[in-house]
């Protein structure tokens, strides 16, 4: 799970310049959000985006490639979201614990699911497409290292320390959400807070003294 420092990859696709087209791929986008979020990914196709867009299925083509890259699009939009929550509601903490960094990034995590229903449609329930596995896996790993280099610079973490253990840190949410999520677009309350507790305990098993009663924060 190591060695990777490239962040989400996504399928290369045209980006349009003029108003028209960038209002086209929009609705392309936001017909796909409601279609994802009444029926899943799995029946999702291009004709019926390009339909529920009012588009031909050939301008559809002009932008993305195929369903997957739509799915893509619109994960990759919701998950910039996502990021920027989590880089809020972190600077609003004034004394950094690897409890309070827990349970920050795993309430915005939720925050922005129960905000943006598709992306639990896509992100958490729609591993079975393996363009969205695999974009799935290499976004937590890139989260997981940013937090690590943020908790090791602020001496929250034991040397020779390892970013694999955020990396696993961010498996156990990743897995503990699609359970949380499997039946409810909401989540379940309990399972998200089990999943605080858990996380928590694992990580400070590789915490310093400091990261677990704390280290003011400083800023400019």
């Amino acid at each position: 799970m190591t060695g990777e420092n490239e962040g989400p990859r996504l399928p290369r696709r045209r980006v349009p310049q003029q108003k028209r087209s960038r209002g086209r791929v929009e609705r392309v986008l936001e017909a796909a959000d409601r279609l994802v979020v009444s029926g899943g990914v799995e029946p999702l196709s291009t004709r019926r985006i390009a339909a529920a867009a009012g588009i031909p299925v050939a301008s559809l083509y002009q932008y993305f490639a195929d369903k997957e890259a739509i799915l893509l699009a619109l994960a990759e939009r919701d998950l910039e979201a996502m990021n920027e929550q989590m880089a809020a509601d972190l600077d609003t903490l004034s004394t950094l614990t690897v409890r309070a960094m827990a349970e920050t990034v795993v309430r915005a995590m939720v925050t922005v699911y129960r905000r943006r229903p598709s992306l639990v449609m896509i992100f958490v329930r729609g591993r079975t497409i393996p363009a969205v596995r695999d974009f799935c896996r290499r976004r937590n790993r890139q989260v997981a290292r940013d937090l690590f280099e943020s908790a090791r610079r602020a001496g929250m973490v034991r040397e020779p320390s390892n970013v694999l253990w955020a990396e696993l840190a961010m498996e156990i949410i990743d897995r503990l959400f699609q359970i949380a999520f499997e039946s409810s677009l909401e989540g379940d309350p309990e399972i998200v807070e089990e999943a605080i507790v858990a996380v928590t305990s694992y990580l400070e098993t590789h915490a310093t003294t400091a990261g677990i009663t704390g280290v003011p924060v400083h800023r400019g």
